[in-house]
């Protein structure tokens, strides 16, 4: 019975945000697709472009993730005020963020994108792309935090209403800007850049535009606190700052798992481009239940109910494993059919189709680090422990195999990303072992 009513739980609140989750994601594979038709050389650019604006994203969503936790605890004793101030004081803290990537990204794109390959074509390609789509992160910085306000609140249906216009004014803008339709010149890969950047900014005005209906009925209560209130960012210091420094860390290194492929060669970084949507389409089906994790067990550590806590965990737990394996055989199955749809050589096909095996194996590792780390863990406010795990996992074991395989071993690149992504074996198995000990669990309020 308790299972039952976890399902339904998980459901009401996940379903909305896996949905979102979808839609972010077809982002990037509705930016792949149109740009696939203008060959290898602009699918890498996209890619470098892409995986910068990823460290923003993930930087970014640090914070917001801390602002879930805060506000899922606060919502669990429906304590409005500490809502609003964990609300506006985290997305102060973004906003300072957003400018110190924004403006490197603006002013000199090229240097950036030369950590990432030495091909000069790829780079420029990049560069064009990263300028355009760095504006995009001002209004990116609101969605973000709305969307961890609302879906903390059990309000997610919201953020995925804005997802879907986004998602679909996406489509619509990309076609006309990258083929130059309607009398518009064609832009390329820039007109995509151009394309995502509308998209964001309507998304950011119809999250605006459903917060403010939600404050004028009075289901919600927001009141801008004053900017400096250093009390309360002294309170949430303790759990921020482990959590930026780990989600940064962890997207440093995925960076340098970029540059990585950058290195090996344009075919080699197309590939591994083209997979980018995929992994971001089918490891978002279970970004709801990671969601779903930080509302539902965050909300009774919140009422001290401990136990029903623990069991909603192992039960979240279960339903990831039980669906990865589901989705990693799917994955598998229908890859021949995807690579198709790109305007690539035929070697650029088969790495993509080799990389893609290899992410099928380690799936299931991926999806449960995500629900445990990212939900579980964090929802009692002690994100030293995901931080220990994924400077491990990164730096002891990713990058330092990522680094043997290319340069040392000089292998293929489905071999280099099947080795390096065997970090998330190591931090599943530290995970599991921090969730038994139940020291994660905390009343943050």
């Amino acid at each position: 019975m308790n299972n039952k009513g976890y399902m339904k739980e998980m459901i009401s609140i996940g379903l909305p945000v896996t949905l979102q989750s979808i839609f972010q994601a077809s982002y990037s594979l509705v930016d792949q697709l149109m740009v696939g038709s203008l060959g290898s050389l602009s699918i890498a650019g996209s890619g470098l472009g892409a995986k910068f604006s990823s460290l923003v994203t993930f930087t970014l969503s640090s914070v917001a993730a801390v602002a879930s936790i805060l506000i899922a605890q606060y919502h669990g004793i429906k304590d409005k005020k500490g809502i609003n101030q964990s609300f506006f004081s985290c997305l102060y803290i973004s906003v300072i963020i957003m400018l110190l990537f924004t403006l490197p990204s603006l002013l000199m794109p090229d240097l950036i994108m030369r950590v990432y390959t030495d091909d000069s074509a790829a780079i420029h390609m990049a560069a064009q792309y990263l300028r355009v789509i760095s504006i995009s992160f001002i209004p990116m910085t609101f969605t973000l935090l709305a969307s961890s306000y609302l879906r903390s609140i059990e309000k997610s249906k919201y953020p995925m209403y804005a997802s879907v216009i986004s998602v679909l004014v996406n489509i619509i803008f990309n076609y006309i800007f990258i083929f130059g339709k309607f009398g518009v010149p064609k832009m390329y890969l820039t007109g995509a850049a151009i394309g995502t950047l509308i998209a964001r900014i309507l998304e950011a005005f119809y999250l605006l535009y459903f917060i403010l209906r939600l404050k004028l009925k009075k289901e919600i209560y927001l009141k801008p606190i004053h900017l400096w209130n250093t009390k309360f960012y002294k309170r949430i210091s303790i759990i921020i700052l482990p959590i930026m420094l780990n989600e940064c860390s962890w997207s440093i290194g995925e960076n340098i798992y970029a540059a990585i492929y950058g290195r090996l060669g344009t075919k080699a970084l197309a590939a591994m481009t083209i997979t980018n949507p995929l992994q971001g389409m089918f490891i978002g089906m279970f970004s709801g239940v990671s969601s779903a994790a930080v509302v539902m067990v965050g909300k009774r550590l919140g009422k001290n109910e401990n136990e029903k806590a623990y069991d909603i965990s192992k039960f979240l737990l279960k339903a990831g494993l039980v669906g990865s394996i589901i989705i990693s055989i799917i994955l598998a199955l229908t890859i021949p059919f995807y690579v198709r749809l790109f305007n690539v050589e035929p070697e650029v096909e088969q790495m993509t189709i080799y990389i893609v095996y290899a992410l099928s194996f380690v799936l299931f590792a991926k999806i449960l680090n995500m629900i445990m780390g990212g939900g579980i863990l964090r929802s009692g406010g002690n994100t030293n422990f995901t931080m220990v795990i994924d400077l491990i996992g990164t730096w002891i074991f990713g990058v330092p195999l990522g680094l043997l395989a290319a340069f040392v071993l000089k292998l293929p690149i489905y071999y280099v990303y099947l080795i390096l992504s065997l970090e998330e074996i190591i931090r599943l198995i530290i995970g599991l072992f921090i969730v038994k000990t139940r020291k994660w669990m905390k009343n943050i309020t």
